[in-house]
């Protein structure tokens, strides 16, 4: 569908769906923008919705209005409020070693290891596939992700050990994760099951790190060793280098190595 995403796709027709069932005494062509702004309204005031929710249905209705009804549709951003900036939550190198040196099994090993060690998505060690694992040149093909891009990542030596270990034990087909009962890839919520069991056998529970906060941490973690901003957009398949450039704000090693100009002037304290 035009490009988008299945994730993008299934939501777009999950908020449709809602919209439809709201307005399910009018024709489908009868419903206008100010309807869909009525109903944001709706579910901003009754189910309490947040930016999220109501940003996903007006592109959907977006979506919905220009590709498939060929009418004119304008963005009702005024409804939700501007994204709050939020850093996001990464771990220490030290606790990152503490998850690590706990006696995992190979899976749990190599998806940890994927997520830190390649900085790749939930959904895209889901989907890899045994084929784009090109140890020869340790790096990882990572096809069709977010934006349906392609791209490589970087293939640790250590994580090669944990990969075929995993591969060795399960003699998947096609994908490296495979579940046993459909022998398809296995589900996004058994990968995310996984990462939360293990941080809280690595004494992590109250922390509540997560699948994303393992890539994060690799990003951060790059930076604080030196690697450039670009080759980290790269790595983690960003479409705008804005979007890696947060992690500017988490790295320590410039941070810590900054004077204050308080006591620049202060040279005798």
């Amino acid at each position: 569908m035009g490009g988008y995403g299945k994730g993008t796709i299934q939501s777009y027709c999950a908020q449709m769906r809602l919209l439809f069932h709201y307005y399910h005494h009018k024709s489908v062509d009868e419903i206008t923008a100010n309807d869909i702004t009525q109903y944001i309204l709706f579910i901003k005031k009754v189910h309490e919705v947040g930016r999220a929710k109501c940003r996903a249905v007006a592109h959907a209705c977006s979506f919905f209005f220009k590709k498939v009804l060929i009418k004119p549709y304008v963005l009702p951003t005024v409804l939700y409020p501007r994204r709050e900036f939020k850093l996001p939550n990464i771990m220490s190198e030290d606790e990152v070693k503490n998850l690590f040196e706990q006696n995992f099994d190979s899976r749990t090993r190599s998806i940890l290891g994927l997520m830190y060690g390649c900085g790749m998505r939930l959904g895209e060690v889901r989907n890899l596939e045994i084929s784009h694992i090109d140890s020869m040149n340790k790096q990882i093909l990572v096809k069709q992700a977010k934006g349906n891009k392609d791209r490589y990542t970087l293939l640790p030596k250590k994580l090669l050990e944990d990969l075929r270990s995993e591969y060795k034990l399960n003699r998947p087909k096609v994908y490296l994760f495979e579940s046993k009962q459909t022998g398809r890839a296995l589900h996004e919520r058994s990968i995310q099951l996984i990462v939360t069991l293990a941080m809280e056998r690595a004494g992590y529970k109250e922390k509540h790190y997560t699948s994303h906060t393992l890539r994060h941490s690799f990003a951060t973690h790059l930076l604080d060793a030196g690697s450039d901003i670009h080759t980290i957009k790269t790595l983690l398949g960003h479409s705008k280098i804005e979007t890696t450039m947060i992690y500017l704000h988490l790295q320590t090693t410039k941070r810590l190595a900054i004077i204050s100009p308080l006591d620049m002037i202060y040279t005798d304290v």
